[in-house]
C-alpha cells in the first residue's frame, strides 16, 4: 500500500492537512491596532486587551480541511482500483485548488473589509505544497495504470 510513491505523496498531503487544525494560519493588522485571524472556527478580531470576537464564519474552508485528509486516507486505501484511485485524486486536487481559493477570497475580504494588512501567511504555502502532492500523485497513479495497460498488451 505505501510501496508506491504516489501513497506516499498522498500521505504527506494528509499529514500536511493535519497542521491546519491548530491555530491561525492568517494574521492582519489593520490601522487601528487590532488584528484579525483566521483560524477554522471563524475569524476573530483581536483589539488590546480585550477577549477575541467573531467577526466572521469561514464554513468552507473548515468543511475542506475536514474532507481533505479524509479524501487522502481513502484513496491511498484504494490502491487496487486505479481507476477510482485517478478520479478520486482528480477530486482532490480540485478540493485543494478550492482551499486555496477560499482562503485568498477570505483574506480580500478581511483586507478590503477592515483596510487590514498581511502579517503572518506562512501557513498560505502549505495547501500549495498539497496541490503539487496531489498532482505529483495523480501522474504516479496515471503511469501506474498505462503501465499495467502495456502489459496486458503483449499478453
Amino acid at each position: 500500500m505505501i510501496q508506491r510513491i504516489q501513497s506516499l505523496y498522498l500521505l504527506l498531503t494528509s499529514l500536511l492537512s493535519i497542521l491546519f487544525l491548530k491555530g491561525a494560519f492568517l494574521t492582519f493588522f489593520d490601522n487601528t491596532g487590532s488584528s484579525f485571524e483566521i483560524f477554522l472556527s471563524g475569524i476573530m478580531k483581536y483589539t488590546g486587551n480585550a477577549d477575541p470576537v467573531k467577526v466572521g464564519e469561514v464554513w468552507l474552508i473548515l468543511i475542506l480541511s475536514v474532507i481533505i485528509p479524509i479524501l487522502s486516507i481513502v484513496i491511498i486505501s484504494l490502491y487496487k482500483k486505479r481507476d477510482y484511485q485517478l478520479i478520486l485524486t482528480k477530486i482532490l486536487i480540485i478540493l485543494i485548488s478550492t482551499f486555496i481559493c477560499a482562503s485568498i477570497a477570505y483574506s480580500f475580504i478581511i483586507i478590503s473589509k477592515y483596510e487590514a494588512a498581511f502579517i503572518s501567511w506562512y501557513k498560505l504555502i502549505i495547501p500549495v505544497i498539497q496541490l503539487i502532492l496531489s498532482i505529483l500523485a495523480c501522474r504516479g497513479i496515471k503511469k501506474d495504470d498505462d503501465l499495467i495497460k502495456s502489459y496486458d498488451r503483449l499478453r
